[in-house]
């Protein structure tokens, strides 16, 4: 299935081994560059907490934490 002077014939077109080349590694490198993810932690924000109190503020700031411990024990 070459085709004269380094070159395949693909879907009925002359295709250069250069242009496979680099379709080869162009794929390569895309795959390595998605599969390897984003190199930053993913940072998530808080909300504000809208209490009408400041006990009812210190109650939900002291709830959120007992949480995520209680989370981080279990895993």
């Amino acid at each position: 299935m070459a085709g004269s002077h380094g070159s395949y014939i693909i879907a009925g077109k002359t295709i250069a081994n250069e242009y496979l080349a680099l379709a080869h590694l162009a794929a390569f490198t895309g795959i390595y560059l998605v599969a390897r993810g984003s190199s930053k932690p993913s940072v998530t924000a808080t909300p504000p907490i809208k209490a009408s109190s400041a006990e009812e503020e210190e109650f939900i700031k002291e709830f959120l934490k007992n949480a995520e411990e209680e989370d981080k024990k279990k895993h």
